[in-house]
């Protein structure tokens, strides 16, 4: 089976899908917005179970960087609903984000299911901006969690990118080098390099960053 997916930097492609929250146009009901598109291998199975009360507990912090969150299943709308209620009458949580009910069209474009892992969707994230730029992709195995603190961080690195025009360093806010400063970009030609050493802090005139 041929893989098909967007790559980084492409335009989100255009779906009409059906969602526990009615049908949905992708990516125009979030023009505007971020949005971090997932899907999970099936619905009543324990570790996806795990993370939708784990994306549903940082929702409003998702909210709070103007992100919304959709997941998405090969299974049916009926599914999905009655999944929730577990969730909801079992677990304390109410889900409060859509969940598409793929027939398999969004997992293919998507390039979702992956044969070596079986035929369920695997845990993919799309991380997408307001523009429907893709701007992240990620893929995990069925039998390992997503770390949402991490999609959060993605999501806020990005936008301080944007905005200042910088890098993200590694772990940032809390690196290993530079703690919660920012990585000026590289400098192009000599004089750029020189009066980067002279403007900011800098290793090498390759390596110089700035608190926000």
């Amino acid at each position: 089976m041929e893989i098909n997916m967007p790559l980084l930097g492409d335009k989100f492609p255009e779906f009409e899908v059906q969602t526990t929250h009615g049908k949905i146009r992708l990516p125009d009901n979030f023009s505007g917005k971020w949005f971090v598109l997932f899907s999970h291998p099936a619905d009543f199975t324990p570790v996806c179970t795990t993370e939708f009360v784990a994306f549903q507990k940082r929702y409003n912090k998702f909210k709070e960087l103007n992100c919304e969150l959709i997941g998405l299943s090969v299974d049916q709308v009926f599914s999905h609903i009655k999944w929730t209620e577990w969730i909801k009458e079992n677990l304390d949580t109410e889900i409060e984000f859509p969940i598409i009910a793929d027939t398999g069209g969004v997992a293919e474009t998507l390039g979702l299911i992956h044969p070596g892992k079986g035929m369920n969707t695997v845990r993919a994230v799309f991380i997408v901006d307001p523009k429907a730029t893709i701007r992240t992709i990620l893929y995990y195995p069925q039998e390992l969690g997503r770390n949402m603190d991490e999609i959060l961080r993605i999501i806020k690195g990005f936008q301080v990118s944007d905005k200042n025009n910088v890098a993200i360093p590694a772990n940032w806010p809390d690196n290993e080098i530079i703690g919660d400063e920012v990585i000026i970009p590289p400098a192009t030609d000599e004089r750029t390099a020189k009066e980067r050493m002279e403007k900011y802090d800098c290793f090498d005139w390759w390596l110089c960053h700035r608190k926000l």
